[in-house]
Formats: structure tokens, sequence, C-alpha cells
């Protein structure tokens, strides 16, 4: 069983940086696909980014087209922890952002098999 836990959110103005976090449970940490994902009022739960283990040391990241140049992802293994920093951020980018850990490379969202709470962030123009 992993436990994901959010934070980092909050309320920020349009060009503004935010640094989320995401602490795991696991000990098995850097065994698992890494996701970021966000859900605005009204709207389904869309992908913003995801770590994915190549090798032993090595991961791939991907991102959402809106985001890309703006966001990144990064993990501390010895932390069990993955970070999202946003930078230059827009109104548009206002959503809860969940966390979620896959077993498989978590290219679609029902590959992943842990969901974190959420952390809220709102970017005011």
């Amino acid at each position: 069983q992993v436990r994901l836990v959010e934070s980092g959110g909050g309320l920020v103005r349009a060009g503004g940086s935010l640094r989320l976090s995401c602490a795991a449970s696991e000990h098995s940490f850097t065994m698992y696909t890494m996701g970021w994902f966000r859900q605005a009022p009204g709207k389904e739960r869309e992908f913003v980014s995801r770590s994915s283990r190549i090798n032993r040391s090595t991961y791939y990241a991907e991102y959402r087209d809106s985001v890309k140049g703006r966001f990144t992802i990064s993990r501390d293994d010895a932390k069990n922890t993955v970070y999202l920093q946003m930078n230059s951020l827009k109104p548009e980018d206002t959503a809860l952002y969940y966390c979620a850990a896959s077993y498989g490379r978590g290219q679609l969202q029902n590959e992943y098999d842990y969901w974190g709470q959420g952390t809220q962030v709102t970017v005011s123009s």
C-alpha cells in the first residue's frame, strides 16, 4: 500500500511560481512511475507530467504540451518524493493537482494504482 501526500499548492499571481511536492510512504519509490494530474472545476482530470523509470539510473520525463517549458518534474529517490516545479503560471493552470504512482509506465490514467488527495493551485490574473 502506497500513501501519497501532496503539498505546496497555494494562491499565486500569473507569472509566478510554485513547487508542488508529493511524499510517498513506499520505500520502493524508485520502481514506480510518478505522475502529476490536475482537475479544474467542471472538467475531467487531465495529465500534466510523469516521470517513468527507464533503467536503474535514468528516468524519462514527459509533459502536457501546454506546460512544456514552464513545468519541470523531478524526484528525490532518497526522500521518496517527487516534485513539480511550476513557473510562469497562468490562470488556466488553476486546478486541484494530484500526485499518482504506477507500477507500469503510466501511459494512461488507468495505469496509476495510487493517488493522493490533491493540493489546490490557484492562479490569479
